[in-house]
């Protein structure tokens, strides 16, 4: 259904257009990037600092390709350190409704355990955006606490068990 490439420099374009396509749609449920993250100067100077962060492998950050091969989403893992790291996600609105983002989060956790030596993960969303809070759940995330994203009400989610997707193959 979707597959995980490790983001590269040339994602550039494709990506560019997925976030200036997806803009209105994400800042129904997500603090919006801003003007200068959607001029190519400065999308640019961003990308590059993701890929260095990347290299120097404190984050890691995938496209989500749909069937066709066309970027219909992200799944970023941020700030790994001590076996554990942040993990967020956004697929495109063409793309929503269709478990994308609950196929791609599962595979992310898989990456995370067998392929980056993570035993835990993090999530944040807003109250209101009810679809991702399914995605966490589908994933066996478990809410922990309260929290605020973006200056907005939201929970913290952890999936602790990122051993069981290795053993098991998920």
């Amino acid at each position: 259904m979707v597959s995980l490439e490790l983001l590269r420099a040339d994602h550039a374009d494709a990506l560019l257009a997925f976030e200036r396509e997806n803009r209105a749609y994400f800042a129904r449920t997500v603090p919006d990037r801003g003007d200068a993250f959607f001029t190519p100067d400065g999308f640019a100077a961003r990308l590059g600092a993701l890929l260095e962060e990347q290299h120097a492998r404190v984050c890691r950050f995938h496209v989500v390709l749909g069937e066709d091969g066309e970027l219909i989403g992200r799944v970023n893992l941020m700030d790994l350190a001590g076996g554990s790291a942040e993990l967020g996600y956004r697929v495109g609105e063409q793309a929503a409704g269709r478990g994308v983002a609950t196929a791609a989060v599962a595979r992310v956790c898989r990456l995370a355990a067998t392929d980056y030596g993570l035993t835990a993960l993090t999530a944040r969303t807003t109250l209101d955006n009810l679809a991702s809070m399914r995605v966490l759940t589908r994933n066996g995330f478990t809410r922990v606490e309260n929290t605020t994203v973006g200056g907005q009400p939201g929970l913290r989610y952890v999936r602790r068990s990122l051993d069981a997707a290795r053993s098991a193959g998920r």
